[in-house]
């Protein structure tokens, strides 16, 4: 966010730019007039009714813009704070942003202590876990899972729904087809 003066100057350029706009409104819709007894008619033609209503348009406007340009002026510091105020104002902002540093390094310290605490039962954890793997019995045997077992060929009628007269067919295509 700008600044106040920053904020006062883009106002009363903005203000600038409402009075250049507005001006050029009136050239743009204005009828030439004949000097000698000012000819006007009754009766308002469209055109003169849109420049009522840009003229109301921007007199709303300048209006705005000159009370946002005084609460901007009122915002400013007056005189009167002297260099002794701003001073002992500094100082304040001192002492509370020493004071906000000192309760920050307590809580980076209670931090570090507690980060200490945790990576410690983090490793009893670890520590814990590789004594249980090293102390539980493999259910394999010999202690590892890559053991292959070899068991014996199945006996007769183990599977009962194979007759041991039956032939299966051949697996690989083109083998004893009889061609």
């Amino acid at each position: 966010m700008a600044d106040r003066l920053t904020q006062l100057q883009d106002t009363i350029n903005q203000q600038a730019d409402h009075f250049c706009n507005s001006i050029g409104i009136l050239q743009q819709f204005s009828t030439p007039s004949k000097f000698p007894g000012f000819d006007r008619s009754g009766s308002q033609t469209p055109q003169q009714q849109e420049v009522t209503d840009y003229a109301h348009l921007f007199a709303t406007l300048i209006a705005r813009c000159a009370k946002d340009i005084d609460a901007l002026i009122e915002s400013l510091p007056n005189e009167d704070s002297s260099t002794e105020l701003q001073v002992a104002s500094l100082r304040q902002l001192e002492q509370e942003s020493q004071k906000a540093g000192e309760r920050l390094e307590e809580v980076v310290a209670r931090g570090e202590v507690l980060l200490s605490q945790i990576q410690s039962a983090l490793a009893d954890i670890a520590q814990s876990q590789l004594d249980m793997q090293h102390s539980t019995p493999s259910p394999f045997p010999n202690g590892t899972a890559n053991t292959v077992l070899e068991t014996s060929a199945p006996s007769n009628n183990s599977f009962p729904y194979l007759n041991s007269n039956s032939n299966l067919p051949d697996t690989k295509p083109g083998l004893n087809s009889g061609f």
